[in-house]
């Protein structure tokens, strides 16, 4: 059975850094193209960032490009997303997510999904 756990989430101040993880079991993680959405209740889940299954192309939304790094390990068969100079506005349940189709910007091209961590900056 195909699961993706994330874990990294907490309470930082602004200007603070945290890592998340998304550990992958049960797919070929090496094949697949992965993403992290976040979602604040009451909005669509937004894109922050991806990776193509080789980890050479990243991609990274416009409100997050230069502060967060995403990465993976194909031995770990994980996922990170390190985020560096935190702000409120970043404040959201971050989840990860993965696809054998190409890498996207979009959650509709994602099949399978994590639990969700939350991530929550104060000012």
């Amino acid at each position: 059975q195909v699961q993706l756990v994330e874990s990294g989430g907490g309470l930082v101040q602004a200007g603070g850094s945290l890592r998340l993880s998304c550990a992958a079991s049960g797919r070929t993680f090496s094949n697949s193209a992965m993403g992290w959405f976040r979602q604040v209740s009451g909005k669509e889940r937004e894109f922050v960032a991806a990776i193509s299954p080789s980890g050479f192309y990243t991609y990274y939304s416009d409100s997050v490009k230069g502060r967060f790094t995403i990465s993976r390990d194909s031995a770990k068969n994980t996922m990170y997303l390190q985020m560096d100079s935190l702000k409120p506005e970043d404040t959201a349940v971050y989840y990860c997510a993965a696809t054998y189709g190409g890498v996207s910007t979009t959650p509709q091209a994602y099949d399978k999904w994590g639990q969700g961590t939350q991530v929550t900056v104060s000012s």
